[in-house]
């Protein structure tokens, strides 16, 4: 019976970093970190402490040959995905699984072009990421990666890695229908994250701000136009579906694009409100929420990198 042993892990942010302490220690797993030369130093230095623990995997090098994985977990962001396929060739075989965690819903098409779509199981994580000050990261242990397919050819590989997530105690989900559930993190992400990073609110705030949530519907009627071009099924119940879920969330948590506007570091707008817009236009929808979102953000992101300037020339 095929089993996964060989694990390679690409990306040691916020997310990544929870698998790589679930996964270094367990038995039977032989499990990597890719990383590159000035990452490899920079860790090997100054370990990663995760709940106070240092975070010691394995790494390796994207120039290495002599090590082959059943599965391939991306957790980077979206800008660092293509060179992340590129560094993970060596390492990938005909039987490789391979998962992306990126938010989004444009992330396994991309893997796909480059390693086939036989490979690929949708996937994305939900629960709370990692809180990282400098070194040290800290995590409250909820965590879950939801993952399948919509291709019966991929029965087996959905039973090989819930066998391993089995053995290895990883929390996870099998939705009857993935694509259904990615674009309903989709459309939280979407109407939620741009929103309260540009008005610095938690969530609690967001729920509490009658006019903050008629914005966020219109935002997500946005994404359920487009989905519904897209052929994604059931789109009429996602509205209703999303705001479930945002009653759910903690109330003092804040967006990841919050933290990253609030760290002075660029977004991942062109993921979310970026990707609405471009399939608006593919499929002739209008998408003017998203469109301001795209416009509100390139302003911010161009005066948070005229800062970064002043500060490298100084």
């Amino acid at each position: 019976m095929r089993e996964i042993s060989n694990v390679i892990l690409c990306g040691l942010g916020a997310i990544g970093t929870i698998y790589a302490d679930l996964l270094q220690n367990c038995e039977g797993v032989d499990f990597r970190v890719l990383v590159d030369e000035y990452r490899l130093e920079r860790y090997t230095e100054n370990p990663i402490e995760y709940n106070g623990k240092p975070l010691n995997p394995t790494y390796v090098l994207p120039s290495e040959t002599n090590f082959k994985a059943d599965l391939v977990i991306i957790s980077t962001k979206m800008p660092g995905l293509s060179d992340a396929i590129c560094k993970l060739k060596n390492f990938v075989h005909e039987n490789t699984i391979i998962l992306s965690l990126l938010n989004g819903v444009e992330s396994e098409k991309i893997i796909a072009e480059f390693y086939g779509r036989e490979r690929l199981l949708y996937s994305y994580f939900i629960g709370h990421s990692s809180v990282r000050v400098g070194n040290k990261v800290t995590h409250d242990g909820l965590n879950t990666i939801v993952f399948g397919s919509d291709c019966p050819n991929d029965e087996e590989n959905v039973r090989v890695l819930k066998g391993f997530f089995d053995r290895t105690g990883i929390n996870y989900e099998i939705p009857k229908d993935i694509v259904h559930s990615l674009w309903l993190k989709f459309m939280l992400n979407v109407c939620a994250n741009p929103t309260t990073a540009l008005l610095r609110m938690n969530f609690g705030e967001m729920l509490r701000n009658k006019r903050f949530m008629e914005l966020s519907v219109k935002i997500m009627k946005e994404v359920q136009a487009v989905a519904k071009a897209e052929g994604v099924n059931n789109t009429e119940i996602m509205v209703d579906e999303t705001l479930a879920s945002l009653k759910n969330m903690c109330p003092e948590g804040k967006t990841s694009m919050l933290q990253d506007v609030e760290s002075g570091k660029n977004t991942e707008i062109d993921m979310f409100a970026g990707t609405v817009v471009r399939l608006g236009k593919k499929y002739g929808i209008s998408t003017p929420y998203c469109e301001f979102l795209l416009e509100m953000f390139g302003i911010i992101h161009e005066n948070q990198n005229k800062k970064l300037g002043k500060m490298i020339t100084k």
